[in-house]
């Protein structure tokens, strides 16, 4: 999926298990929730609580291409530049 709370977790020098507590839900919950297809709900729930915006949840894109955490598909980023 590309979602980067492994490395914001070490950033911010909080481990899972923190994170989880912060969210009010358990470790085992806060994975499965994370896992597969997250709701937005969770999503800003998690960025909040490590205090970023959603999209840096998300891997950066590379050559300009992400992949929807939804259906999987990939989506091309265009700049106002391009």
């Amino acid at each position: 999926m590309g979602l980067r709370i492994k490395e914001l977790l070490k950033e911010k020098g909080m481990m899972h298990k923190e994170l989880a507590e912060k969210l009010g839900v358990t470790d085992i919950a806060l994975r499965a929730s994370l896992k597969g297809n997250p709701t937005i709900s969770t999503l800003e729930k998690v960025a909040d609580a490590l205090g970023v915006s959603v999209p840096e949840l998300f891997a950066a894109p590379r050559n300009g291409v992400i992949t929807c955490p939804h259906c999987g598909k990939s989506i091309t980023i265009k700049t106002e530049s391009e």
